[in-house]
């Protein structure tokens, strides 16, 4: 199916996004700020793995499923991702190993690479907006 492959394609550009900013993110981050600049790169890039994930499988488990189901999952999806982040920083918040600006940035450039890559896998997908009838 042609949703499939776009939501394949933001997956694989959602992993080089993610591996990127762990990467990157750890150099500039011990740059800035020795380990705790690492450990905040790594645990952003975790939790904009997290995201990017989480949305590509709701996706996936709908394809082909109404518009209700495919809301539903969505934002029921939404619901759990924000739930884990506001538990994860709540633990982190009394925690002292990482550098709270390194993991704020790569948390936000994560989510809004993830919102380009997902945008451009779609524009650049072949989705037939109908499908052509069988038995015709």
């Amino acid at each position: 199916m042609a949703e499939r492959a776009v939501l394949r394609t933001a997956g694989r550009d959602g992993l080089i996004l993610v591996a990127g900013l762990a990467v990157l993110g750890s150099v500039v981050g011990y740059l800035i700020g020795g380990m705790p600049g690492v450990w905040g790169a790594l645990v952003g890039a975790a939790l904009a793995g997290l995201f990017c994930g989480a949305t590509v499988v709701s996706m996936m488990l709908t394809v082909g499923k109404g518009a209700a189901a495919t809301g539903a999952v969505v934002m029921g999806g939404w619901l759990v991702k924000m739930a884990i982040l506001i538990a994860v920083l709540a633990v982190l918040s009394r925690q002292d190993f990482y550098d709270r600006w390194v993991l704020m940035v790569v948390v936000m450039i994560g989510a809004v690479g993830s919102a380009v890559l997902d945008y451009r896998a779609v524009k650049d997908g072949r989705i037939p907006y109908v499908q052509p009838d069988a038995r015709a």
